[in-house]
Formats: structure tokens, sequence, C-alpha cells
């Protein structure tokens, strides 16, 4: 008899309120394990990606569109992971004659790949402010392992810079044409400079 007196809606209250207790200790172990974990933001504003061709006339320039984000699993700086994403079609040689002839299909084919990525797959510290960096590099849709070389600087405080390079061989990609009258080397020279902050957990050991 009581029951049939409760309102409709009482045993939704009811349900809602013991899923609520089920899953208070997990959203409690997620919030501990974030605390843990050092969380960067890098600030593509004062940031930049640059390369550079050894070539008869000068084919160098940046990327003007594209995302970078460094995580961790623990304070541990080698648990590093690192994922670089270009948007390829943001080349900028300070040239239209170049920056087309570098969108084509005999280069970066942007309207096939549009996008340029690295993801590191190791940290290997190799000084108190160096790391090399082994990761997956993908240009056109074909990837090979290549090796970034790192220098850090900001370790312990809540922002800091990450200069790198890398070197890696163009025809590797398929990209085995040249330009006409110009004389192009096969390897490529890539720099970038990345300021980030830490926004939330411990800073790094």
């Amino acid at each position: 008899m009581t029951n049939c007196c409760q309102p409709p809606f009482w045993w939704l209250f009811r349900l809602t309120a013991c899923l609520l207790l089920l899953l208070l200790p997990v959203s409690e172990m997620r919030a501990q394990t974030a605390e843990g974990v050092p969380v960067f933001e890098i600030t593509p504003v004062e940031s930049w990606i640059k390369f550079h061709v050894k070539s008869s006339t000068t084919i160098a320039g940046k990327f003007d569109n594209w995302d970078a984000r460094l995580t961790f699993t623990s304070p541990d700086e080698t648990t590093g992971v690192l994922v670089i994403k270009i948007q390829a079609a943001s080349v900028d040689t300070g040239s239209g004659l170049k920056n087309s002839k570098l969108k084509g299909k005999d280069f970066f084919d942007v309207a096939t790949y549009p996008e340029i990525t690295f993801t590191s797959t190791k940290f290997l510290k190799t000084g108190p402010h160096t790391f090399e960096v082994d990761g997956v590099f993908t240009i056109r849709g074909v990837s090979n392992p290549e090796k970034l070389t790192l220098t850090v600087s900001g370790k312990g405080t809540n922002s800091g810079e990450i200069k790198g390079a890398m070197v890696f061989n163009r025809k590797d990609y398929g990209m085995n044409k040249g330009i006409p009258f110009i004389s192009i080397a096969d390897h490529v020279d890539v720099t970038f400079h990345l300021k980030g902050r830490r926004i939330a957990g411990p800073p790094l050991a």
C-alpha cells in the first residue's frame, strides 16, 4: 500500500542515487591520478617550426598552422610523449611560386595528404638538458622512424622551452623530383622551438 502512494519519479530518484554512489570512487581515483601527472600546454603564438634545404637558391620556410602536445605518465622526464601535427598547406617560404611547388604532387601533395606528423616512441636522456627522441615521422602517407634531438630549459618551473632538430631524406618519402633550374639536396633540416607552461600536476623530476 505504501509503495502505491509514492510519486512516480521515486524509483528514478533512487536509481540515480545508486549510480552516483557507484561512480564516486572511480571519479576520485581519476582525480588522484591526474594530480600526480605533469600537464603541459604548448603556446603556438610563441613557438615555431621551420625547415631548410640546401640548394642553388634559398629554399627555407616555416609552417603557420600546426599543433604540438607533450604529455607524461609520471614526473619522470623519460615518460614524455611528443606529438606534432602540421598542416602541410600552411607552408610559407615567402615565395608564392615555391609554396605552390612544395604543395604540389611532387612534394607534400597537400590535396591528398594534408598532415605531416611526428609521434615519439622513446625519450632517451643524453645530458642534464638534452634528449634523443625516437619516433615515427609521416609525410605523403609514408611513415619512417626518425630521431629528434631536444634541448630543454625551465626544468622544475611552471614554464619552459624545447629546442629541437631533425634531418630526414626527402626521397625516403617519395619526394624524388626537383624544381626546374634549381639544384636541391636530398636532406631536409627541420628545427623547432616550442614554448609551453605547466597547467596541472607536479613539476618534472
